[in-house]
């Protein structure tokens, strides 16, 4: 057994127990800090709370049956002060607005200080981030998003100043937008770390901001957790449940990680994604656990004007160790990637119960810039998810998103305007219980998906599989147990494939320049 620490804080940290096991642990360990033992854990990804700052400390697990299986040394970081916010005029009591009490505490901690919020139901609108800050939520400390029009603040999508200057603050679906403020809101902040077992509630429902009227209003939607421009921060443990939109969304941000949070909302919330990485680079997310309404995680990076006079693809994104359900997608890329993206990688996770494993969506329109290259998925488990494998290339989002120019399956002319698909890799990916297809891939016939390689991938379907449209595209039929489909691919290369239970071929490939094919059926 091999530990990593995967973040440090002036009171917490996050380990990584690297054993062989995807999500959780085969067996529960004890936890033992100094010697002292401090509870079990069985996650791959743990998170330890209520350290000392500016400590030295022994982690060690013990199996169960008491021997040690693995240790590591980490030193905990100072701090200057700590700023209680019930000091500061915080309630707790879930009644009054406890914001601007939260807020002073925030901007009134020094560099490298520490706001805690301890137990207790706290009322808030928008809270904006400090730079060089600690901010920890307390096991029992709730934060209630009172997110009602009318009391929040409003992001604008650009501000003024001169046009080669112009600042993008508020932001929606890809493209510049005015937009309520977050719960929490970091505009510029570097070196700020979120952390604790608390919970963020944000109050959406049906009746209002989930309701038909709401859901394309201006100002749009909030998120939980917004980020623009916004360098090393850290989010640890949090447990985030009833998002207005997106939950936590990163735009224009460097060195992120994100450790073993919850997201959890209903599985008919609209919009409401996981964590969406808009336009970043260098990007960890670590065991972190979702059930929601949309995409688990989708990687972006915009659309339209803002994409085009600046465009920053997403990349260097790394998600291990992490558990989706009940999502639309359980690791997606698009539809807004007008800027590209590329060096993704995926690995040892679980999906269960989502209508698309591995998803990549795009269409005509997203540009030359939108490049999507270097992307590779390994070690993946699936369960009950609809098909595994999806790149659609014919994407029917937007008003035009079901005119011809979009959805033509014939050849058009190559320009500025064409999307481009590089290389993909999938290997070592085993699911069972599928329903409408392995795999559908889709390329555009003027620019053919460059590489497909998969290898080590197994298929099982259920035995009640149920048919449905393998894509968002025109033109497509609902299929049920189909094999692997691909339409304009240049290269296919296809070793240890085991599919078994499909209702026609195994492969189903056309307009494919070069298939190397080793299956099993």
């Amino acid at each position: 057994m091999e530990l990593a620490i995967l973040m440090l804080t002036v009171g917490s940290a996050v380990v990584e127990i690297k054993c062989g096991s995807i999500y959780r642990l085969e067996e529960a360990y004890t936890i033992f800090l100094n010697g002292e033992e401090r509870g079990t854990t069985q996650k791959v990804v743990t998170s330890l709370f209520n350290l000392s700052p500016d400590r030295d400390y022994l982690l060690q697990l013990a199996g169960e049956d008491g021997s040690i299986r693995g240790e590591i040394s980490f030193h905990t970081k100072t701090e200057t002060a700590v700023l209680n916010v019930r000091d500061f005029g915080a309630s707790g009591e879930g009644e009054q607005d406890d914001t601007v009490f939260i807020q002073a505490a925030i901007m009134a901690c020094p560099p490298e200080g520490r706001v805690v919020i301890p137990p207790g139901k706290y009322r808030v609108t928008s809270l904006f981030l400090k730079s060089n800050s600690n901010l920890e939520l307390e096991e029992g400390a709730v934060l209630i998003y009172d997110g009602r029009p009318g009391r929040l603040p409003i992001l604008p999508g650009l501000l003024s100043g001169k046009e080669e200057n112009s600042f993008a603050l508020g932001s929606w679906e890809g493209e510049s937008a005015d937009m309520y403020a977050a719960l929490f809101t970091g505009c510029g902040a570097e070196n700020v770390n979120l952390y604790g077992k608390g919970e963020i509630l944000g109050g959406a429902s049906m009746e209002d901001w989930w309701s038909e009227e709401n859901r394309q209003s201006s100002p749009h939607r909030p998120r939980m957790l917004f980020l623009t421009h916004c360098k090393h921060i850290r989010v640890q443990g949090l447990h985030f449940s009833m998002c207005p939109s997106w939950c936590i969304h990163p735009c224009f941000c460097s060195d992120l990680g994100i450790y073993d949070v919850e997201i959890i909302n209903p599985e008919d919330s609209p919009n409401t994604d996981g964590i969406n990485p808009e336009s970043c680079e260098d990007v960890e997310i670590a065991g972190c656990h979702f059930s929601l309404g949309d995409d688990c995680i989708a990687i972006k990076s915009g659309k339209g004007r803002r994409a085009q006079e600046n465009p920053v693809p997403g990349s260097h994104i790394q998600i291990r160790q992490c558990f989706m359900e009940n999502g639309h997608g359980g690791v997606t890329i698009g539809s807004e990637i007008s800027s590209g993206v590329h060096h993704v990688t995926v690995r040892d996770c679980c999906f269960r119960n989502t209508d698309r494993g591995l998803r990549i969506k795009t269409r005509r329109g997203r540009g030359k810039s939108c490049v999507v290259d270097a992307i590779l998925f390994e070690n993946i488990y699936m369960e009950q998810v609809d098909t595994p494998f999806v790149l659609n290339c014919f994407y029917f989002c937007e008003p035009d998103g079901r005119s011809d120019y979009v959805q033509t399956k014939e050849a058009l002319p190559a320009d500025e305007r064409t999307p481009n698909m590089g290389e993909l890799v999938f290997r070592h990916i085993y699911c069972t219980d599928c329903h409408i297809a392995a795999a559908f891939f889709y390329g555009l016939p003027e620019k053919k998906i460059k590489s497909v390689f998969m290898e080590d991938v197994r298929i099982r379907y259920a035995k009640d599989a149920r048919p449905g449209l393998p894509a968002m595209m025109c033109g497509v039929e609902k299929m049920c147990r189909k094999g692997l489909f691909f339409r304009n691919v240049e290269r296919l290369c296809l070793k240890g494939i085991d599919i078994r239970g499909q209702e026609s071929e195994a492969i189903d490939a056309a307009d494919v320049d070069v298939i190397i094919r080793e299956v099993q059926e």
